[in-house]
């Protein structure tokens, strides 16, 4: 175990390290100012909750629900795709690392690409590695969620029953709704940060631009995109 820490002492440089530090200060800081940012000026997942909330009170007064059951079908295979889609990657990542040396080759002849170890060449792979388990996680917890609110809306009362169970029955959807899809963006998230850490194969300050770039890119669609715009208020802000 001390030879592995020295080997990957060796292999990781200064700027690897800086990296790799930038990377997941920006990745766990966008995700905590997207959420403190919601308080005060809702984005995407804050308006799509509104909408979730009318759309459960819509629900309790449909006799037939079968269009509330597709909902959450559809919404679950978004999350269902996304999930066989990380496992086919993370397979395609695992098998990378016993082509380490061939893929150094190829990566080596790349414009700007700077020249690594078939050790910090496995270091890259397992970060990215890392992202896609985490986005899967994220993926499959999102669609038992889902599975929750299909048991939530067949269980749900029917229209004239009593005020007190109508409102448990809202909450209940609307807030199962609201952790799946947040979750489900969390792992859509991980889609995006995969990009910039794909980036390190080529160059640690690639690396570094692209995760600016992301959030950047997460930052306008989930705060200043025109879908919010019309989201929120009908109207196209530009």
């Amino acid at each position: 175990m001390i030879l592995d820490w020295v080997t990957l002492g060796q292999a990781l440089t200064a700027l690897d390290v800086a990296a790799v530090g930038w990377f997941l200060t920006l990745w766990i800081g966008y995700t905590q100012f997207a959420t403190w940012r919601a308080r005060s000026s809702p984005g995407l997942h804050g308006t799509m909750d509104a909408l979730r909330r009318t759309w459960a009170e819509n629900m309790i007064g449909r006799d037939n629900r079968m269009v509330d059951v597709n909902i959450v079908r559809n919404l679950t295979r978004s999350s269902q795709f996304f999930a066989s889609t990380t496992l086919l990657i993370l397979g395609a990542l695992l098998a990378l690392m016993g082509y380490a040396q061939k893929a150094l080759t190829v990566v080596s002849e790349l414009p700007f690409a700077v020249k690594t170890s078939e050790r910090l060449w496995e270091i890259k792979v397992v970060l990215l590695i890392a992202v896609f388990v985490y986005a899967f996680f994220k993926f499959s917890w999102s669609i038992r969620q889902f599975g929750f609110c299909a048991v939530v809306v067949g269980a749900a009362a029917k229209p004239g029953g009593s005020e007190a169970a109508i409102a448990l029955d809202i909450e209940r959807l609307a807030r199962i709704v609201s952790f799946a899809s947040n979750n489900f963006n969390y792992g859509l998230r991980s889609y995006y940060f995969g990009v910039a850490a794909l980036a390190w194969f080529v160059h640690p300050w690639l690396m570094m631009l692209a995760t600016v770039w992301v959030v950047w890119v997460l930052y306008a669609r989930e705060f200043r995109s025109r879908t919010l715009s019309v989201l929120a208020t009908g109207r196209d802000r530009i």
